[in-house]
């Protein structure tokens, strides 16, 4: 499947970008793509190991007359998002990613691509496999659940790694390069809500908000995109005036994917359900003017339900206080960087919220270029779910990067990135969660960067990469090796 990739510019990265896109790779199902890499590095005679963890490292000699080198390190992770489109049927966990070519971009059908760290790996093994490359002693880190958790990089071995240079490949925008990323957390909400059965005057109404682009929850957060479950949660905030009560609730699938739909379905008075339509189409209007081009597919459906539904609504009072609760919760960009001109310094999404017999979860992941910041959102989270009754854990947590403008592998790739592409990079600090400041504080003798190419849309189905940043990113990455084999 996916033959036509190997007809892309550089045939020697792309034919390994096929191979990620046939080998299914969500986060936590890895193995089958590990095993292939091992018999890959077996067949070409590279040593490989893996860590308790299970996180794969290749190695490779330095080329002829390059032993004195600095040893570099070149790191990405295997897994990808699973967003697919609610009108197709994909199962990541067995099928392949179908990919097709438009307008200069390669796209995924009605799937997240998985360029994001697809092409990172798939350039590493490239560079592995290039026998005319002037290397220094390389290895090859590929970690496991970074989309996840980032369990891959919180759990690697201490001790393990050999290089001094690190090159992270998992950045997305073209012409630049990163020297800093925010640091992060997950907020864990649960709580068992009272509900009571639904009277014999009520009715029940289905609600469903479809039609966002979503996006990633970092580098995405600051653009004009609605967020299914902050806009969901509205809509039902205006029913309260019908006594709606809250039976249950569906909305976003990954915590660090912004989420683009929710469905919740409420019991309210017969005699108000008319009114009530009214009340959600008049503001899907107003929500509609609200997010403007930004995000202009928003869809607000509402229906009844004839069947008695499967769980009990939420108590009037409980229902009012956990759509309180929600509305107040903090979501979007929380502070810009005072520091670093046009960075998110913190923010927060509202990822995956649920409610299902009476059964609330809700996972957001903080991130900020602080640590403390982290900290501090995330006890925010505990006060106002606290006054509900709810349990709320921080977990998953993992340190920034602290950028270091005067880094020797920075000043290296400014330089050949003039000398090859005729402009200056842009040195940027991205509000995302690179691996780099895990990696970052078990080595901290690592000098590193991260680049990439150019991807857009990434952890949502309409993630897709331009075919000529490819060449560019690859034609950058090998001159850069090259440099560094020179290097003492």
């Amino acid at each position: 499947m996916n033959a036509h990739l190997e007809a892309l510019a550089p045939t020697i990265v792309w034919r390994h970008f096929r191979t990620l896109c046939n080998t299914p790779r969500p986060s936590g199902h890895e193995a089958a793509l590990v095993a292939i890499l091992e018999a890959w590095a077996d067949a070409q005679g590279f040593a490989h190991d893996r860590d308790t963890f299970g996180n794969l490292r290749i190695r490779k000699a330095a080329f002829p007359g390059c032993e004195q080198a600095p040893g570099v390190v070149l790191q990405g992770h295997l897994d990808m998002v699973a967003q697919a489109n609610s009108d197709h049927a994909h199962d990541f966990t067995r099928d392949p990613i179908s990919t097709y070519v438009a307008d200069g971009w390669l796209h995924a059908d009605g799937t997240t691509l998985g360029a994001d760290n697809g092409m990172g790996v798939a350039a590493i093994l490239a560079v592995l496999e290039d026998p005319d490359l002037r290397h220094g002693p390389l290895e090859a880190l590929f970690t496991l659940e970074e989309e996840t958790s980032m369990g891959g990089a919180l759990n690697l071995a201490e001790n393990w790694l050999e290089g001094s240079l690190l090159l992270n490949l998992d950045s997305e925008d073209r012409g630049q390069v990163y020297i800093g990323c925010a640091g992060g957390a997950d907020v864990e909400v649960d709580a068992q809500l009272p509900s009571a059965a639904v009277n014999d005057h009520e009715q029940v109404i289905s609600i469903a908000l479809t039609g966002l682009k979503g996006g990633h929850s970092g580098i995405d957060i600051h653009k004009p995109l609605g967020n299914a479950n902050r806009l969901l949660i509205r809509v039902l905030r205006s029913l309260e005036s019908f006594d709606a009560r809250l039976i249950s609730y569906h909305g976003g699938t990954l915590r660090n994917a912004i989420p683009r739909e929710a469905f919740a379905q409420v019991a309210l008075p017969g005699d108000e359900v008319d009114a009530a339509m009214v009340a959600i189409a008049g503001l899907e209007t107003i929500l509609l003017r609200e997010l403007g081009s930004g995000d202009s597919g928003l869809k607000i459906s509402a229906q009844r339900v004839r069947e008695t539904p499967a769980a009990e609504p939420l108590t009037l009072d409980a229902s009012l206080m956990l759509l309180a609760a929600l509305h107040a919760a903090p979501c979007g960009v929380e502070r810009m960087s005072a520091d670093v001109p046009g960075v998110v310094e913190t923010s927060n999404n509202l990822g995956v919220l649920s409610l299902e017999n009476g059964r609330l979860h809700l996972c957001a992941l903080v991130r900020s270029l602080h640590d403390s910041a982290v900290i501090a959102m995330g006890d925010r989270f505990h006060a106002l779910f606290g006054l509900i009754g709810a349990r709320v854990k921080i977990e998953n947590g993992y340190p920034g990067w602290a950028p270091n403008p005067r880094g020797k592998l920075l000043a290296m790739f400014n330089a050949r990135h003039l000398a090859l592409l005729g402009r200056e990079p842009e040195v940027k600090v991205i509000h995302a969660g690179l691996e780099c400041g895990i990696l970052g504080s078990k080595y901290p003798h690592l000098d590193m960067i991260s680049f990439g190419p150019l991807i857009r849309g990434a952890h949502s189905p309409d993630e897709r990469i331009e075919l000529a940043s490819v060449e560019e990113f690859w034609l950058m990455l090998r001159a850069l090796i090259e440099d560094l084999a020179e290097a003492k």
